[in-house]
């Protein structure tokens, strides 16, 4: 386990934020679907890439991977062996559900939140009514899971919270046998499902979306090879917007495309509109944070950029007033339970903050320095540096390695722009 100090500090300089992990896996799993050669340039290097190029190599794609592209040919046969997704919630969902077109067993396991923390139910209940064997090794809706093809389509209703096996059954469906109706209960982080979507249109699949609540899939889907390069996760550039705004420092972004379909890009509008000093360029493609900010509290709905969830807290300990930020009850099935998480968290370092069953309440507080604990939940590390760079004396975050898995190299640029880190 890796421990870092952090102590206050003001920034300044430009950077480059990671590529966006979903879109590198969802191009990864496309590619292994698609017919003849892929290449996908600006991938990002994280566990979750590597789990997910390893299982769609169980699953028949050639994979060439070099530094800065991969070189993908499409196959697809059945795996041979138990599909490990480590820890990342896509690979169980979305490969788990890929298995369904296969006529024989197929297993997906994971580490230990993905066994234990991660629901995986209403993938099985939609693959089981669609006409494949989906269940849970234990009974206990988590994996490891078994799934036996072929799925043959007709109608589903299934549970929309968690939008991962929505978007699962829908590439599935894409490609299986016949046409499938599928009905949603409860739609949610549907920024997420307009991604999938996304590349539905990229790659000619032909769809009907009905205000997230139903779905037509026509099934057969034939798709080519195709050349995409990643562009910038916007989940990531929020943590350094974030730590500039917190710090009052200058600070430039690069390669930022708003036009990409990431949900997350709403969190940079959010923040504006709370009185974060922020100019975009959308033609050159950055964003710098000023100095001079008037943050007011807000009240926010979180469900379309839920991964934002602990960073907004912490915002909101430095924002005038209380902020309140509901619709975020499956942000608790994620790594961690984040609204549990960061409530604790933070109230070690003084903050008046208080959790729901959906969210939480935050005050102004003046934060000061503490032991704390990422949880082994990357976004959790990185709030919590945002939140000790703006407190008062030294932080220390136990567990900090889990950054890795959206933002590799997320200290060191911190260290490169000013940050006093150990």
């Amino acid at each position: 386990m890796v421990s870092l100090y952090l102590r206050p500090s003001s920034l300044g300089g430009t950077l480059t934020v990671p590529p966006s992990k979903s879109h590198t896996l969802r191009a990864i799993l496309f590619a292994t679907l698609a017919k003849g050669q892929s290449v996908i340039h600006n991938y990002l290097h994280s566990p979750d890439t590597d789990a997910m190029i390893k299982a769609c190599r169980q699953l028949g794609a050639h994979i060439t991977a070099f530094d800065e592209r991969l070189e993908i040919k499409g196959d697809l046969r059945p795996p041979e062996d138990v599909i490990d997704a480590g820890n990342s919630g896509q690979v169980l969902r979305f490969v788990g559900a890929i298995l369904a077109l296969f006529p024989g067993y197929g297993v997906v396991t994971g580490d230990h939140s993905i066994r234990h923390s991660r629901p995986v139910l209403p993938l099985l209940e939609g693959l089981t009514q669609l006409g494949a064997f989906a269940v849970s090794l234990r009974g206990d809706g988590h994996a490891p899971i078994i799934i036996k093809g072929p799925l043959k389509g007709g109608s589903a209703l299934v549970n929309g919270e968690d939008s991962q096996p929505i978007s699962g059954l829908l590439i599935a469906s894409a490609f299986g046998l016949g046409k499938t109706e599928l009905f949603v209960e409860n739609p949610g982080e549907k920024a997420w499902i307009r991604l999938t979507l996304d590349w539905f249109d990229r790659l000619g699949i032909a769809y009907q979306n009905d205000h997230f609540e139903r779905y037509l899939i026509y099934g057969g889907s034939v798709i080519q090879g195709f050349e995409f390069t990643v562009p910038s996760d916007l989940s990531s550039a929020s943590y350094s917007i974030g730590a500039a705004i917190i710090t009052n420092s200058e600070l430039t972004l690069r390669g930022i495309d708003l036009s990409d379909i990431q949900g997350d890009k709403e969190v940079i509008f959010l923040l504006q509109r709370m009185g974060a000093n922020i100019a975009i360029d959308s033609e050159k493609k950055t964003i710098t944070v000023l100095k001079g900010h008037k943050l007011k509290g807000a009240s926010i709905d979180v469900n379309e950029f839920i991964d934002a969830l602990p960073l907004l807290a912490v915002i909101g300990c430095f924002a005038e007033g209380k902020t309140t930020l509901v619709g975020g009850k499956i942000a608790r099935k994620k790594e961690s339970d984040r609204i549990s998480c960061i409530v604790s968290e933070l109230k070690k370092m003084g903050a008046h903050i208080d959790e729901q069953e959906d969210g939480l309440t935050v005050e102004r507080s003046d934060l000061k320095g503490a032991l704390l604990q990422s949880h082994a939940d990357h976004r959790m590390a990185m709030s919590l540096a945002v939140a000790s760079l703006g407190a008062k004396g030294a932080s220390m975050i136990e567990g900090s390695e889990c950054v890795a898995k959206s933002y590799r190299g997320f200290f060191e640029q911190l260290k490169d722009l000013g940050a006093q880190i150990e």
